[in-house]
């Protein structure tokens, strides 16, 4: 069996979803392979060289990596691919570019989502919105996975060792270049002093039941006492008053904090299946039959407007 992950980063570090699918890929073998793409992005190499359980990192040092072409990287693993058993990465925006395209080339197929590993072959999946879980068993040579975050506690391997000294491979990839029908016009990253919503231990997210965008102020604060990551359900993006990095829900960030607090969320099935994993739910809405009370371990009915200010005074 050899494993290989594919390192996610923004170019200066590793973000928490590779470690939480290196923790998860570990029960698999205690040896396993990084791949880095990049350029100039040595510095990604020595984040990875103080964990224990990496046998080897690759690199792939190139300006074609600068912007994290996602065909260029399926491309680039393609060629690797057969040194391989299994592939994994998360189930993140990224994982969800590069894994069904890799998948394409090797012509295997991709699983997606998967929140256990039972054995190196087999799989468990949610599905319906985590209504129901599926497991899933891979014949294919080369088993290409993504891990759900929520899943996969973030585990001790972040933590770097200076006695280990990972030996990192620069392989030469000059053939690799972007499809002609895609170009990087440009990027804008949301810059933000709270937590990444994935890695929070604790989140305050809002649904429409806030009333208007005006109300954040009360949420911003309840947020700031707790030392909370702030999220939102897809009709709170959609009317424009947060960003969409901030919507939670199956089609975009599925977390698992400590704790969720729910205000003015009423439960659609496609935000619950973003967050129901949560080990403590507190909701507060002023419809007692909203569906959010089915999963919540703790209700509160009343209005946000008169709820939010007390709670903020008694914290």
């Amino acid at each position: 069996m050899r494993i290989l992950i594919i390192a996610e980063h923004d170019g200066s570090s590793l973000k928490d979803e590779f470690y939480k699918v290196l923790g998860g890929v570990k029960q698999l073998t205690p040896d396993i392979d990084v791949l880095v793409t990049g350029f100039r992005c040595t510095v990604i190499c020595e984040q990875l060289s103080g964990l224990s359980s990496i046998k080897k990192i690759l690199l792939i040092d190139n300006p074609v990596f600068s912007q994290q072409s996602e065909d260029a990287i399926a491309k680039s693993i393609k060629d690797l691919a057969n040194e391989y058993t299994h592939i994994f990465c998360s189930t993140s925006s990224f994982g969800k570019s590069v894994i069904p395209r890799l998948a394409a080339y090797l012509k295997v197929a991709a699983i997606t989502g998967v929140s256990a590993i039972e054995s190196a072959d087999t799989f468990v999946r949610p599905i319906y919105a985590g209504r129901l879980l599926t497991r899933v068993k891979s014949l294919d040579a080369i088993k290409i996975v993504t891990l759900l975050g929520s899943a996969f506690p973030l585990s001790d391997t972040s933590v770097h060792r200076c006695d280990v000294e990972v030996p990192v491979v620069y392989l030469e990839n000059n053939n690799i270049h972007v499809q002609s029908q895609t170009h990087f016009v440009s990027e804008k990253r949301n810059h933000s002093k709270r937590k990444p919503l994935q890695s929070a231990q604790v989140i305050v997210s809002a649904g429409r039941g806030l009333g208007s965008k005006e109300n954040f102020d009360e949420l911003e604060t309840l947020a700031d006492k707790l030392d909370a990551a702030v999220g939102a359900t897809r009709a709170v993006v959609d009317a424009g008053w947060l960003t969409n990095d901030k919507q939670i829900g199956q089609t975009a960030k599925i977390v698992a904090p400590e704790l969720y607090i729910a205000l003015g969320i009423s439960g659609a099935t496609q935000h619950l299946a973003g967050m129901k994993d949560s080990r403590i739910i507190i909701a507060i809405n002023k419809d007692s039959n909203a569906p959010i009370f089915q999963v919540a371990n703790y209700g509160l009915v009343g209005d946000l407007s008169e709820v939010l200010p007390r709670l903020n005074a008694m914290l």
